[in-house]
């Protein structure tokens, strides 16, 4: 292929006959993409302006209400049965957000945030490249099956902003929490229970264990519970360290929640997910570049 039809390709990924089924490596990248690109709006402090504006200031509330504004002024028994793995004493502590003020005002306070933090950063998507990843991510949006993604669904209902950079950011946050959905429901088919999951996950060196025990609050009688359940299933040895069996299970859940996420992005088949993921490198890679990420890490502070 010459360098100008590729680059063709890369331009019109979704033409016509463009049916091949999707490939798992895509969609694995496409869901890294997103991920990465969401994550800014829990750790950059603009988030904590927005929210102190409202009257709040507790980093857990925040980020409670900040995530869970699009599905409205729930009890925090729903955001709790929504996020999955945190702790009900975690998730009490957002009661009274909607008093401080409604779900509506907290939503463009994240809006906000999200516009002032890229702009911040610098993140610069040229006209061209937002109506691109416009052209790729809306159909993915509007063509998603939302049963049984709760957060995703929620999410698909927010009227974009005016803003294009946010509004492309929201279309962004659409996909991220249908996997994130998605991967609940493998989770609980799996028999994962939202602390054994983060265990099985701390066990693997990705996640730090004292950052997910401050911001998910499980206590130490339920922690050592979810890692006697997991030795007991043979995914971790008695001193609580991975064992390749449960490197192979964790694998498999992931394999199993890209396998739900093959039908997200067939509307744009493979090109278009592995075009759309390049489109949007730039939000993650102002980010990264202005330290973020690592301030972040090395404050041990991270939702």
């Amino acid at each position: 292929m010459h360098l100008d039809e590729l680059d063709e390709e890369l331009a019109h990924p979704t033409r016509p006959g463009d049916d091949d089924p999707m490939d798992l490596d895509a969609v694995r990248d496409v869901s890294h993409a997103i991920s990465a690109a969401h994550l800014f709006i829990y750790l950059v402090p603009e988030s904590a302006q927005e929210a102190a504006e409202l009257g709040v200031t507790d980093r857990g509330p925040t980020y409670l209400a900040s995530r869970s504004a699009a599905m409205g002024a729930v009890p925090w028994q729903v955001t709790l049965a929504a996020f999955y793995n945190f702790s009900p004493r975690a998730v009490r502590a957002m009661a009274g957000v909607w008093n401080a003020a409604p779900p509506e005002r907290w939503q463009a306070a994240r809006f906000t945030a999200a516009g002032r933090a890229m702009r911040r950063v610098g993140v610069h998507l040229t006209d061209g490249r937002l109506a691109e990843a416009r052209s790729l991510i809306d159909p993915v949006v509007a063509g998603a099956d939302y049963a049984g993604k709760v957060l995703a669904a929620a999410n698909a209902s927010v009227t974009l902003p005016s803003d294009p950079l946010v509004a492309l950011w929201q279309q962004i946050t659409v996909a991220r929490e249908w996997r994130g959905d998605a991967h609940a429901v493998v989770l609980a088919g799996n028999g994962l229970g939202p602390c054994d999951c983060l265990v099985l996950h701390t066990a693997t060196g990705r996640l730090p264990t004292s950052l997910t025990r401050a911001t998910r609050q499980w206590d130490d009688e339920e922690w050592t519970a979810a890692t006697a359940r997991l030795v007991a299933r043979g995914w971790l040895d008695s001193d609580g360290v991975i064992t390749d069996a449960g490197s192979a299970a964790r694998e498999r859940i992931e394999t199993e929640t890209d396998e739900h996420c093959a039908a997200l992005w067939a509307p744009i088949g493979n090109a278009g997910a592995r075009r759309f993921a390049s489109l949007i490198a730039p939000i993650t890679d102002a980010f990264t570049a202005a330290g973020t990420f690592q301030a972040v890490r090395e404050r041990q502070d991270v939702a």
